[in-house]
């Protein structure tokens, strides 16, 4: 062998040990400027995110509307059955979001559609992997479509089927014959 190919092998050795160490650890990503770090999940259907500067925002799901959940000490000692059936739903749908951005490995990707009244950015909501949050809740029958929203939802059509499909078979709050829709509960609450 010549004295060229023997210098070579030493080279050979050390880029394949750095690839192979890419390889099994991966390069870090730089993160779309849409994606973003969720730091508590306040309902169904409501966020709080920062971006990549750490700058908060609060997020209201586009299109949907999920069940209620108890703010107060005296909703969440409430025996109104209407209330109560609420608040079960709610945290129903809470709980299904948690896992949700838990399943994101907490991060979230956001398509802003519009700003609510109360300043929250009303946003299609995704999970890294592409999962619609939204389709998810309305599919399992844990939040609704809400249609005064529609008209800014760029995935109206897929919900829409999503909702046809668990009404069908009865998911979640559609099997419930004494659920009623958030915004209707909202304004007999009042």
């Amino acid at each position: 062998m010549s004295k060229t190919k023997i210098a070579i092998f030493p080279k050979i050795k050390t880029l394949s040990a750095v690839a192979l160490l890419l390889l099994l650890f991966g390069c870090p990503q730089k993160l779309a400027p849409n994606n973003y770090a969720v730091k508590r999940v306040s309902d169904g259907d409501t966020l709080v995110a920062s971006d990549a500067a750490g700058k908060d925002i609060k997020v209201r799901f586009a299109c949907v509307d999920a069940p209620e959940v108890a703010h107060t000490n005296a909703e969440k000692n409430s025996k109104a059955a209407a209330k109560k059936n609420q608040f079960k739903w709610g945290n129903l749908a809470h709980q299904r979001m948690q896992q949700l951005v838990k399943q994101g490995g907490g991060r979230v990707v956001l398509t802003v559609t519009d700003t609510d009244r109360y300043g929250r950015k009303v946003s299609e909501v995704r999970l890294p992997n592409g999962t619609f949050a939204q389709e998810v809740l309305i599919r399992e029958g844990l939040a609704m479509v809400y249609r005064p929203y529609l008209k800014n939802c760029p995935s109206a059509s897929i919900l829409e089927q999503a909702e046809a499909e668990a009404k069908k078979n009865r998911r979640g709050v559609w099997g419930d014959s004494k659920f009623v829709p958030a915004w209707k509960f909202r304004n007999s609450d009042k």
